[in-house]
């Protein structure tokens, strides 16, 4: 009779556990707003593939808490004396998805793919650090001759043009990720369906009904699988931010996509959920200088100078957002330990009367009785118009300048700017890797992002020389000088700085979001 009684007991307790919250699966609940347009690495380069990615697919190097690349897939490297050759080890335990052995010549081939042509990746400049790669990607060279090489199965051996001291932060990005080529070969769709999708991160991905929702678990075969503290992430797909709020008021989201609407921000920025975290990049303009009356550099000075960037942050795109006085983000630490931002200081600063004089001694050096028509064009979305209706105003203030307004619909907004057929234009910039180089690599004489027609021999130099340049301090310097020169012309003005304005539940913890990278899920711990 104890023995049953004991038996009862054990199994009534027993019921009791494993029904109970002790051991209930743990399940994040997040929005990616919207299908992501690829899960395939090489072709996934937009925010809403990237996030799920970073969290399915693994490189050599991962963010850390710290926002430094720290080991991943690859337990360690070395660097040569030169600084062009990285050998890579990777770790003895690791495995994709499907229990497949990783090694060595799965990242030869998944780099060797993003840079073929014929895959036209959007991520394939990334990689033009590595020896061989321009070439081989524009067409003008052969993948044999690229600077990868398995020297074994768990050692990588990747060789550079030059020196790079960017090279780890920009293989954080998941577009660096392996291929497994056995998979690939035998189905090249097999990125587009849940149950033929091979990953190596710290989740796989169980469901997928596109353009609905997404389901991911722990991953058992991810060489770190100890440190992930979940069960599951389940992802909406629902693209207006007012629904998406409500569903977080409701429960059915733990966290709010970034950044919230503006109209949400005075509502919900005192609450205990909100969180404001920084993000590189901002919102700035961009003058046509082959365009009048914007070859003038004293015009452009004036435009600038009569914008007050601390008003608009303040009451018009109420965000929680930082004016910006240089086009450099904050948060990119130098070898002297200074904040870049902080060190080159504001290279613009509102001031209408500096404005006015630059104004008249510009229309003078180009004989103008009266300036000639200006336009201002934007994408047509509120936030923008709200943006340049302000500015409009502001210009006719202080300025006593009419400007038009030109609303475009985005593809052909983009078009028009990349054609150079847009006077003056809104813009923004994320930083694709950590590093001001990325930022100001954009303003060189042939780079597609410039948009401006602007080109300086002086600023092109100093940015090439800084790209090449294994001293870090040396190359630091160059980068705050080419700043410099950036804003001595003025081809460009920025308005503010991004950043992520969302949403988290108090139970949720251990989330990693970078100023430059991708929201990392791996450490997420829910209580």
């Amino acid at each position: 009779m104890k023995q049953k009684l004991l038996a009862a007991c054990l199994v009534t307790v027993l019921g009791f556990a494993l029904s109970g919250p002790a051991f209930a699966e743990k399940v994040l609940r997040l929005n990616n707003t919207e299908e992501p347009t690829s899960l395939h690495p090489a072709a996934g380069f937009n925010l809403i593939s990237w996030e799920p990615l970073n969290n399915l697919v693994e490189g050599l190097v991962r963010l850390d808490d710290k926002h430094l690349a720290a080991p991943a897939t690859a337990e360690s490297w070395q660097i040569s004396n030169d600084g062009k050759t990285y050998t890579f080890k990777l770790r003895a335990n690791t495995k994709w998805s499907n229990g497949d052995p990783l090694t060595a010549h799965d990242f030869v081939y998944g780099w060797t793919h993003m840079l073929n042509p014929e895959t036209a990746s959007p991520a394939a400049f990334l990689a033009y650090p590595i020896a061989g790669a321009k070439a081989f990607n524009e067409g003008k060279g052969k993948g044999q001759d690229l600077g990868l090489k398995a020297l074994d199965d768990h050692t990588l051996e990747v060789t550079l043009e030059a020196p790079n001291v960017s090279f780890l932060n920009i293989i954080t990005n998941p577009n660096f990720a392996p291929l497994n080529q056995k998979v690939a070969n035998a189905n090249p769709k097999w990125h587009t369906e849940a149950k033929t999708y091979v990953g190596n991160g710290p989740f796989l991905l169980k469901n997928w009904k596109h353009a609905q929702s997404m389901r991911f678990e722990k991953n058992p075969h991810y060489w770190d699988a100890g440190n992930v503290h979940i069960d599951a992430i389940d992802f909406a797909m629902v693209n207006d931010p007012n629904t998406s709020y409500q569903m977080y008021r409701t429960g059915e989201l733990d966290m709010t996509p970034s950044p919230l609407p503006s109209a949400l921000y005075d509502k919900v920025k005192d609450h205990k959920d909100f969180r404001n975290v920084p993000q590189a990049g901002g919102y700035f303009f961009r003058f046509n200088t082959q365009m009048p009356p914007f070859q003038n550099t004293d015009i452009r000075k004036a435009f600038a100078l009569a914008i007050n960037q601390d008003d608009i942050v303040k009451y018009v795109t109420k965000q929680g957002r930082q004016a910006a006085y240089g086009f450099v983000a904050p948060g990119f630490t130098g070898p002297n330990g200074n904040d870049f931002r902080e060190e080159n200081g504001h290279l613009l600063n509102t001031n209408p009367d500096a404005a006015k004089q630059h104004l008249a001694k510009g229309m003078a050096d180009e004989n103008y009785r009266t300036l000639p028509p200006v336009t201002l064009s934007y994408i047509n979305n509120p936030s923008d118009r709200k943006i340049a209706e302000t500015m409009q105003n502001m210009y006719r203030e202080v300025l006593g300048v009419d400007i038009q307004l030109q609303s475009i619909e985005s593809k052909v907004f983009y078009a028009k700017q990349r054609g150079l057929e847009l006077q003056f234009s809104r813009s923004s910039f994320v930083n694709d890797y950590a590093d001001p180089y990325n930022s100001l690599e954009s303003f060189l004489s042939d780079s597609s992002m410039n948009r401006t027609g602007w080109t300086n021999p002086e600023y092109d130099r100093l940015v090439g020389q800084a790209n090449t340049e294994p001293d870090a301090q040396k190359r630091w310097d160059l980068l705050l000088q080419t700043e410099k020169i950036l804003f001595d012309e003025m081809p460009i003005f920025p308005l503010f700085f991004y950043n992520q304005i969302y949403l988290q539940k108090d139970n949720i913890s251990g989330i990693l979001r970078h100023p430059v990278g991708y929201i990392d899920l791996k450490y997420t711990q829910i209580k």
